[in-house]
């Protein structure tokens, strides 16, 4: 057996331990090192829980002494691009979480740094991994839902501000539902359609209640400091004549408490993404083509198990550099505008 892959994990937070450490501490094949962060207790607490040898405040000291394979990003947004070409120009493959920075023209240049490197850049745009996506995607191939012309995509919360991180922080993260949770269903809804190119971005953007609550369901946040939108509307045009329509909020006087979920409208055929379910109307009855039962929830350790066995040369998909860079691009335009209040040719 060749030797182990060295793993290290910059930005000690929730969805480093409970995502990515995770995955990496059940592989055999790899071996996590180090974790760095910039909070010197928080670096040595993440280290000590998990078993790592090293705790670094410093990402120079920590590739000098561990020389890592495999980096994970987990920092807050506006450290991405930073974090990325730094992994990068030290050779390492890197999996960094969503969005993949503040601009495309960041995402732009971690894109053609990994190229120039030759090295695997991914990011963890889990639920296009989780098998309702794929069987969907397979369907949309395979023509069962014709030409699908209309696609709703929904990322809703009623009342689920963040109440720990930088989430309602803009400098930080770029913006709020639209960058956190919405860019999920984005991502899932693309994929399911193929990637079609956009044509023009329309959108609105509210900020109602989240300096006028202050806690819900995800704890308590500081109304006062909160800077992002609380909710967004967009309407993506398709070149090939389909829209795609984006609803994304931390904080919606909606019944649901939360709503994560894309509907695609076919001529032939219609389809719900969690849990996969294609239908059509026959004599005005509804008719059940395929369902599954329930929707795939393992999504976040099937994205971290394709960009291993990626970097170890499987011929597996991932969230790659470019498709990533798609994704920033959409997410820059939904909130051009949704400031200027026209619409946004691509």
């Amino acid at each position: 057996m060749s030797r182990k892959l060295r793993v290290a994990i910059i930005g000690g937070g929730q969805v480093a331990e409970t995502v990515h450490a995770s995955y990496y501490l059940t592989r055999e094949d790899l071996e996590l090192v180090a974790v760095v962060d910039s909070q010197p207790e928080r670096a040595k607490a993440f280290a000590e829980r998990l078993g790592i040898p090293h705790a670094f405040t410093d990402t120079g000291e920590m590739y000098q002494q561990c020389q890592p394979d495999v980096v994970s990003v987990c920092t807050p947004n506006r450290f991405h691009h930073q974090h990325v070409l730094q992994a990068l120009a030290q050779g390492c493959h890197v999996m960094c979480e969503k969005p993949p920075a503040m601009t495309p023209q960041q995402a732009a240049e971690m894109r053609d740094a990994a190229r120039k490197a030759g090295k695997v850049l991914a990011y963890d745009f889990h639920h296009r991994f989780a098998s309702d996506t794929q069987l969907l995607r397979e369907q949309v191939v395979a023509g069962t839902l014709g030409e699908v012309y209309v696609t709703t995509a929904k990322a809703l919360r009623r009342c689920g501000v963040p109440g720990w991180g930088v989430f309602t922080n803009k400098e930080l993260q770029g913006g709020g539902p639209l960058i956190d949770i919405g860019i999920h269903m984005l991502d899932a809804a693309m994929y399911v359609l193929g990637f079609p190119a956009v044509r023009r971005v329309s959108a609105h953007s509210f900020q109602k209640l989240g300096k006028r609550k202050h806690s819900g369901q995800f704890g308590e946040w500081d109304p006062q400091a909160y800077s992002v939108e609380d909710a967004l509307f967009a309407t993506l045009e398709f070149h090939n004549g389909g829209i795609l329509r984006l609803e994304t909020s931390f904080i919606l006087n909606i019944s649901q408490q939360s709503v994560m979920n894309v509907e695609f409208c076919g001529d032939n055929a219609g389809a719900t993404l969690f849990p996969a379910h294609i239908y059509q109307d026959q004599g005005g009855e509804l008719v059940t083509l395929m369902q599954r039962e329930t929707a795939d929830n393992n999504r976040h350790c099937k994205s971290m198990q394709a960009f291993v066995d990626h970097v170890l040369g499987a011929p597996v998909s991932i969230a790659d550099a470019e498709q990533g860079y798609i994704i920033q691009q959409l997410v820059a335009a939904i909130y051009l505008a949704a400031e200027q209040g026209t619409s946004i040719d691509l």
